[in-house]
């Protein structure tokens, strides 16, 4: 019992906050405190945009809703974007300004709605009313994509919603909905049956009571994709919504696929659509002149039939109704009223949105795979908008490098690999390709500078030998005697802790080289449940064949060598089966079976071997193509004889990973499909980690081993990092119980290194933020302080003060940091500064203590600051170093008293019109400080200030012992200090006031501000 108290108390730390993943959730904030996320890209190659949105009125303000990593805002005409939606579900299928009230009123339909295999989904439709600052949730909780919003121009209280739906079942919540209150409240308006969603829903620009709503047939499975059907169709409305028609006069014969739909702002007779049909030759673009009543083909080009349910948005210039815009591949305009096209500029291929700026057609957005790129002459050139970090990972992988390097791979986006920190921040000049195509796994070799990457469906597999920039494709081949290989489009890979050459792969069999890749073995059977009826991927698309291999089916999805045993090895595949080996591959069990609660067939997404016990794994089960949003995460301890759930209501959306610490068997890290979950206690309770943390699909963590970071490679928003999870290792029912708990930490090294580097060029660029290379002294309080004094010093071993730092006060994890030097010294006041001013010196390696005064009470931590073990100085070099920067601090604060000093005794001098004694004052102080000139242009000529505060900086920055030219300078400036002092001495005894001056004592001077 008194166990289940702690472990209540320690989510009691952050209250109870009922909420599911559409609200602000603050679950962990309390008890993670000060424990952020930073995000390091890349935006390099962004990510996927769904939606663009340009503001009614002001052409400098653009929105981008976008596939996985939420609503971004841009207030300069596209050159920045800033995220505005990060609290809630980052998967984005509409953004619509209120144009009654454009600068406060902003509607935001969650879930992608250009349906690929791995699209992410959303939970409803939310509202700010204060620019995207607060966020309320308007419902629409099981819609999962919403495909448009429109607001009525002429009636704020006028709202439609055109629901798209489930992609992978059956759903009630399709259609066009309508609110007369704001949202309040809503009607269904159009619905046809569960498989039918609107796809698209536009206003007439003139008469807001005129309507078009796209209804479309859709169906996707884990292993086909279905697009069209007999209820697929074009509707209108006259009555708002009340009653609709098909308006279907001159389209193709049959069944109908994704009907895009467009009306001309400058002429709303004019409308636009294109149709997916049943006959090749029937599909394109269809243009009316009437408002609907009749249509009439104008061109189907691949350009404009290619892939209807990826790329069916047409977009009209506001000015020219005969200039439209349609998606595709590459992007497609026509200026002769859709006659003719050709192609838009070179930018990154998916072309998904298009909007033109509100002043100059000329000027155009265009939403991509690639992120948001620009155009100022009409689409003929493009630029990428370069700070929109909106990367989607599949997987990443770390190695052991300082700082360790990223790697993975990217939807539609190669492979990559970047520092996790660098000179001025992450930039997008620090990440290397190693892959092209939609990239995977990427994975280091242990000991060799190898790296394997690979592409969609293991289509190419390649070992990159990086020293030599060799490339080698090795990816297991078709051989005599084997049925045809089937490989995932997320075909896994993996590298032995045993054996740094060996390499496994998964198709339906599991693949093992001995040899880097360049021999293949098969070590197992069919591990899937090899089921014919998901192996026709050649059928997949509905009326338009759609097989890329993204429907690849019964195959290997996940591989698990364990740490602890090379012939342990496990085995998830997509159709369900957890397969063990514990014989190298010479016998296998599939333990499914043993797994209670569990739908059958439900992808095994991930398994995570343990590090303290051979026979324990965890299992992640992913059943969303199922059209199950349920999360499931099991773990066994004997070989999956029996298995334990671990998921509780805590934890809100699909799984997509879990990762164990390497030091507390019970801290384990969830990558679900709405963020991170956190649990101390083996699974028993999960918390959601929100701080700097986006609710974006994670879809892949690891743990570096020796800096404890948790790595992240999340579906939306590139490689997320939390630094040093360490201090969750030791929260327990001790920690709970105590005012103040210091974590224990690693020694720190003294950061000498230093570069060039600079942001020159990176303006209008992401740059992701660098580890702090400083000492971080952690602490759990149980509770807030707020009453009475509380303050921390920084000692040295024997109890002297080094310097004075803020403590946090905030209940639970607080960090305050300390970059091991001690404040500035005071400079002698001058008319110009000095960089010496700037200068902090550090301390020397050793022991130090953190001193905290919480009331009456006082705690202490004790901590270690080292050297850099490259550092090519010996110890007596060292001390010489700091003993000598030290006497030039201490001769530079000298310096500061005591043209103090000089200075009192001036305007005392000058109040007693003692004309000599200041004239004598001042040629001693021009000797001492610039009395004259500014900062730049007229600078005047150094003294003895200057020289020794620039002497002080070169010693206080360097990493070096001090030269024999710096000796030297310094023995120089001593003795000149020494002659100033003494003429200062001689100015003093003959100084005579008829009130004594009040001046400071050195030590008050050096206190006072």
């Amino acid at each position: 019992m008194k166990q289940l108290l702690s472990l209540v108390a320690l989510w009691g730390l952050v209250g109870l906050y009922s909420v599911n993943a559409q609200d602000k959730n603050n679950d962990g904030k309390a008890l993670f405190g000060d424990m952020t996320a930073r995000h390091i890209g890349p935006a390099l190659m962004s990510g996927r945009i769904n939606d663009m949105e340009v503001h009614p009125t002001n052409s400098r303000i653009i929105y981008a809703g976008t596939a996985g990593g939420g609503v971004w805002k841009s207030n300069d005409a596209g050159s920045t974007f800033n995220p505005i939606f990060d609290d809630y579900c980052q998967s984005i299928g509409a953004v619509a300004l209120d144009p009654n009230d454009p600068d406060n009123t902003i509607y935001v339909g969650t879930g992608e709605t250009w349906t690929r295999n791995s699209v992410s989904l959303g939970d409803g439709l939310y509202k700010s009313i204060d620019g995207g600052a607060n966020w309320k949730k308007l419902g629409f909780d099981k819609s999962e994509r919403i495909a448009n919003i429109i607001v009525n121009p002429k009636n704020a209280n006028e709202v439609y919603v055109a629901v798209l739906g489930a992609l992978w079942g059956d759903s009630e919540e399709r259609g066009v909905y309508k609110s007369l209150d704001a949202g309040e409240t809503w009607k269904k308006l159009l619905y046809v049956n569960p498989k039918t969603g609107c796809a698209d829903l536009i206003m007439d620009p003139i008469d807001p009571n005129v309507l078009y709503a796209s209804m479309w047939e859709f169906r996707r499975t884990g292993w086909s994709f279905e697009s069209g059907g007999d209820n697929s169709a074009l509707y209108k409305s006259t009555d708002g919504g009340a009653t609709w028609n098909k308006i279907h006069n001159g389209f193709p014969s049959g069944k109908l696929g994704r009907l895009g739909i467009a009306v001309a702002p400058s002429n709303p007779k004019v409308l636009y659509t294109v149709i997916e049909a049943e006959k090749d030759e029937r599909k394109g673009l269809y243009r009316s002149d009437d408002a609907g009543n009749s249509w009439k083909q104008l061109n189907n080009d691949f350009g404009i039939t290619v892939r209807p349910f990826y790329f069916s948005r047409i977009v009209v210039d506001p000015r020219d109704e005969n200039v439209i815009v349609k998606g595709g591949l590459s992007g497609s305009i026509s200026r002769d009223g859709g006659k003719t096209f050709k192609a838009l500029g070179n930018m990154h291929s998916d072309i998904h949105d298009i909007a033109f700026s509100i002043k100059d057609s000329d000027i155009m957005y265009v939403g991509t795979d690639g992120g948001v790129y620009r155009s100022w002459d009409g689409g003929t050139n493009m630029e990428i908008v370069e700070n929109l970090p909106l990367s989607q990972f599949y997987h990443i992988s770390v190695d052991n490098e300082t700082p360790y390097n990223v790697y993975g791979g990217l939807q539609d986006n190669g492979s990559w690999y970047g520092p996790s920190s660098s000179p001025g921040g992450v930039a997008a000049r620090d990440w290397n390709s190693v892959g092209y195509g939609d990239g995977f796994r990427v994975l280091k070799h242990p000991t060799k500078n190898i790296i394997y990457s690979e592409m969609q469906g293991a289509e190419n597999v390649w070992r990159i030998d990086v020293d030599r920039n060799l490339t080698k494709t090795i990816q297991p081949l078709p051989s005599k005697g084997i049925a045809k290989l089937r490989f995932n489009w997320n075909t896994p890979m993996a590298i032995s802790a045993h054996q740094p050459d060996r390499f496994y792969m998964g198709s339906q069999f599991l693949h093992k080289s001995e040899d880097m890749g360049d021999t293949w073995k098969i070590i197992s059977p069919d591990l899937t449940t090899n089921d014919p009826t998901k192996q026709a991927q050649e059928d997949s698309g509905g009326l338009s064949k759609d097989n890329s291999g993204a429907e690849n089916h019964t195959t290997i999805f996940t591989i698990a060598e364990s740490p602890l045993d090379g012939d342990v090895i496990w085995v998830g595949t997509d159709d369900g089966n957890v397969q063990v080996t514990q014989d190298g591959g010479k016998s296998w069990t599939n333990t499914v079976v043993n797994i209670t609660g569990l739908p059958k067939n439900t992808w095994t997404y991930h398994i995570e071997a343990s590090v303290f016990d051979k026979g324990t794994a965890y299992a992640v089960f992913e059943g969303h193509t199922q059209n199950d949003m349920h999360p499931y995460t099991y773990k066994t301890t004997d070989f999956g004889k029996t298995w334990k759930s671990i998921i509780t209501a805590d934890v809100v959306g699909i799984v997509r990973n879990i990762q164990e610490d390497y030091v507390n068997p019970d801290l384990l890290f969830l990558g679900t499909e709405f963020g991170l979950y956190i649990t101390m206690d083996g699974g028993k309770n999960w918390k959601k980690f929100t701080n700097n943390m986006p609710s974006v699909a994670v879809h892949y963590i690891e743990l570096q081993k020796e800096t404890n970071d948790l790595v992240m490679g999340t579906h939306g928003r590139g490689v997320i990092i939390i630094d040093d999870i360490s201090p969750l290792r030791e929260i327990n029912e001790e920690v709970l119980n105590k005012n103040v708990h210091f974590f224990a930490s690693k020694p720190t090294v003294i950061h000498e290194e230093s570069s060039f580097s600079g942001n020159f060029g990176t303006e209008t660029q992401f740059v992701g933020r660098n580890k702090t290379k400083d000492a971080q002294i952690k602490y759990f309080l149980k509770k807030r302080h707020t009453f009475g004094k509380m303050n921390m010093e920084i000692q040295d071993m024997e109890g002297n003060t080094v310097i004075e730092l803020g403590p946090g006060k905030s209940k639970g994890i607080n960090i305050v940091n300390w970059n091991g030097k001690i404040k500035q010294p005071k400079i002698a006041k001058g008319k110009t500064f000095s960089f010496g001013g700037f200068t902090s010196p550090s301390v020397p390696a050793g022991s130090y203590k953190a001193v905290m005064t919480k009331g009456k009470e006082t705690f202490e931590h004790t901590f270690e600051l080292i050297y850099d073990t490259n550092s090519p100085l010996t110890a007596e070099e060292r001390e010489f170093k700091n003993k000598t920067t030290m006497k030039m601090y201490d001769m530079t604060q000298e310096l500061a008293y005591l043209v103090y000093e000089l200075d009192e005794m001036i305007t005392k001098s000058e109040l007693d019109k003692n004309s000599k004694m200041a004239g004598k004052l001042i040629d001693l102080k021009e000797t001492l400080v610039i009395t004259t000139g500014d900062n730049y242009v007229g600078s005047a000529e150094p003294q003895l200030r200057e020289k020794m505060a620039d002497l002080y900086s070169k010693l206080a920055d360097n990493y070096d012992k001090p030269t024999s030219s710096e000796v030297e300078n310094l023995s120089i400036i001593a003795e000149k200090f020494e002659a100033a002092k003494l003429d200062f001495i001689k100015l003093k005894k003959k100084f005579k006031t008829k009130e004594p001056l009040d001046i400071m004592t050195f030590e008050e001077f050096l206190e006072h501000n």
